[in-house]
């Protein structure tokens, strides 16, 4: 399972029906305090967390969710258009990988795919 934890709700909407074309569990939230909940509720694999968020911001809403022992494997994958001085910061809070948008949906299942498989475990950047 998937969780895609977006504001903008057309971002939302398609990576989420992109997802579940390719077979993917979805469940999404419109805010940080969303993504906890859903987090929380559904235990997903992995999370796709955008960081400007309204009630709480990504970063927190990451720190919430490691913070429970039963999300503390959850793979984050941060998927943001702020720039990269916030990587550490993300990256600090428990995020595996920071991704600038625009991301197209099939780069993201690429990342998806390589987490869920137990790739990709040291955290940092990707450009591609």
């Amino acid at each position: 399972m998937i969780l895609i934890a977006e504001d903008t709700t057309d971002s939302r909407e398609l990576y989420a029906e992109y997802f579940e074309a390719r077979g993917f569990s979805v469940v999404t939230a419109r805010d940080g305090e969303g993504a906890v909940q859903a987090a929380l509720e559904h235990v997903p694999e992995v999370i796709a967390m955008d960081l400007a968020m309204p009630q709480i911001d990504g970063i927190t809403a990451i720190k919430r969710i490691k913070a429970d022992a039963g999300l503390q494997h959850t793979r984050v994958i941060v998927l943001t258009g702020y720039h990269f001085a916030l990587e550490k910061s993300a990256l600090e809070a428990g995020a595996d990988l920071f991704l600038r948008k625009p991301c197209l949906p099939e780069r993201l299942e690429t990342h998806v795919n390589a987490l869920r498989q137990g790739q990709g475990r040291d955290r940092g950047t990707s450009t591609s």
